[in-house]
């Protein structure tokens, strides 16, 4: 009895891990868990498709002042999330500034349009960077930094990712202002006024007065325009003075609170540009400089690692471009080594993902300013629509070398294999297995079949496709 009661055990057991194996069980919690998550958003965004589990449409806008704003896309969560990365996006008026922090998570920082100068703690030293379009730079967690935009008509826009391994709390990050006020607070606010008092040597009234001054927010305005402000002498500092301000302040030298000397922000921007500081802080590395690692008439691409920019590998991050012309699509592929976050710089498109066990987890349109993710070892495609070139920007989990496996192209793993075990595995001879595999001679970047990334021609060709598959690969 007691055999028998095993064999049975175990006989439920099997079919329970077949069950898993051939229909992927984690699909149905994974849309559950997604779509309980983003109900919340539903009667904001006026309803979403139900299939959209790889987009990343959480934006919450954690800063909104008159000189700029940023929102975050927080990552999802879930059993198949390899590593969590938030997405910010950060705007900035002309001439503003975005005021001394840290965070409890690291930063990488691409410039989408405008120009930047920051200023950041680096091995107990501070540095500045004048950071271009194009230019990424790292800011490491707990490292406190600052954002000037010194343009005089250009809004500075910047795409970061937000690591919040870290972090407090992994469904946010933390801010802690150096600088500040009644808005936002200082963290040197809460400790005792007596405290501050003998640790600055200055008396209590001159330091409630100083701590009490910022009102405008952690993105302020800097320009002469505007009513002077604690800020705005920051930014007119010359580049030394003000690097050697915010050490002080960050790392707690004391010093006698004093009127600070300045001169016109726009001497600073127009002298000397080179660093007075000879530091051994990282560059900032410009990704549209770097020449294509694969280019061909239907696009190119760009993949940026730790081998490439050593910054990247203390924050365990890639990234990387890619720009596919109209009505053309990144191959169908595999990343074996990390998940992929990507951003749309310009135009719009497709993007295809698909489940382990052969079933489509989302196809759906994208546009500017969308937020996709792709989970490690899931198979995916990007396609371009018709009416213009396909652009989008991202962050992987990994800062060694992706290494993408093609499932379709001349380079594609179809044609590593031998050819009887694969003709084999798809019950066709192995002459029509070779004519297969060989009908397309493009690699990586495709042309793809009229309709590109639209819509209604897509879902053509995919009922077409599937109906081919139930008679074989004539």
């Amino acid at each position: 009895m007691g055999k028998g009661l095993s064999f049975l055990l175990l006989a439920l057991f099997l079919c329970h891990a077949l069950t898993v194996t051939t229909g992927y069980e984690g699909e149905k919690q994974w849309r559950k868990e997604r779509e309980r998550e983003e109900s919340e958003q539903e009667e904001e965004e006026g309803g979403r498709r139900t299939d959209d589990i790889f987009l990343m449409r959480r934006s919450t806008r954690v800063i909104r002042t008159d000189a700029g704003e940023m929102r975050v896309v927080r990552s999802p969560g879930g059993r198949i999330m390899e590593k969590p990365l938030h997405i910010g996006f950060i705007t900035m008026e002309p001439q503003s500034l975005f005021i001394p922090q840290y965070l409890d998570s690291s930063l990488i920082l691409f410039v989408r349009t405008g120009e930047a100068r920051v200023g950041c703690i680096y091995e107990d030293e501070m540095v500045e960077r004048r950071l271009n379009i194009g230019d990424v730079f790292p800011i490491p967690a707990g490292s406190a930094f600052y954002i000037l935009n010194p343009g005089e008509g250009q809004r500075l826009h910047i795409i970061c990712s937000i690591d919040p391994y870290e972090s407090l709390n992994l469904d946010t990050f933390q801010s802690f202002f150096i600088g500040g006020g009644a808005y936002p607070a200082s963290v040197l606010a809460g400790f005792s006024p007596e405290t501050l008092s003998s640790a600055f040597n200055v008396s209590v009234s001159r330091l409630t007065e100083f701590l009490s001054r910022q009102k405008d927010g952690p993105i302020v305005h800097v320009a002469p325009s505007h009513a002077p402000s604690i800020w705005t002498k920051f930014s007119q500092l010359k580049e030394e003075d003000r690097l050697k301000k915010v050490k002080r302040m960050v790392l707690g030298e004391v010093e006698q609170v004093k009127e600070w000397s300045w001169w016109n922000l726009f001497g600073m921007l127009s002298g000397n540009e080179e660093n007075l500081f000879k530091d051994k802080a990282p560059d900032s590395y410009n990704i549209y400089k770097r020449s294509p690692d694969f280019r061909n008439n239907y696009g190119w691409s760009v993949a940026v690692d730790g081998s490439v920019y050593k910054p990247l590998k203390d924050h365990g991050t890639s990234i990387y471009l890619v720009n596919l012309t109209a009505g053309s699509m990144m191959a169908p592929h595999v990343n074996p080594r990390a998940t992929e976050y990507g951003i749309v710089l310009r135009g719009s498109g497709r993007i295809l993902i698909v489940f382990p066990n052969g079933t489509l987890a989302m196809d759906t349109k994208v546009r500017e300013g969308d937020v996709f993710w792709v989970p490690r070892y899931f198979a995916f495609c990007q396609l371009a629509s018709r009416s213009s070139p396909f652009e989008f920007f991202g962050f992987t989990t990994s800062s060694h070398k992706n290494m993408p496996q093609f499932l379709v192209g001349a380079n594609s793993l179809l044609h590593t294999f031998n050819t009887p075990e694969l003709a084999a595995a798809f019950g066709v001879s192995e002459e029509r297995m070779r004519r297969f595999i060989n009908a397309q001679n493009e690699a990586v970047i495709l042309p793809a079949a009229p309709g590109g990334g639209d819509e209604d021609e897509d879902v053509k060709r995919a009922v077409k496709f599937r109906n081919g598959m139930t008679m074989g690969f004539d």
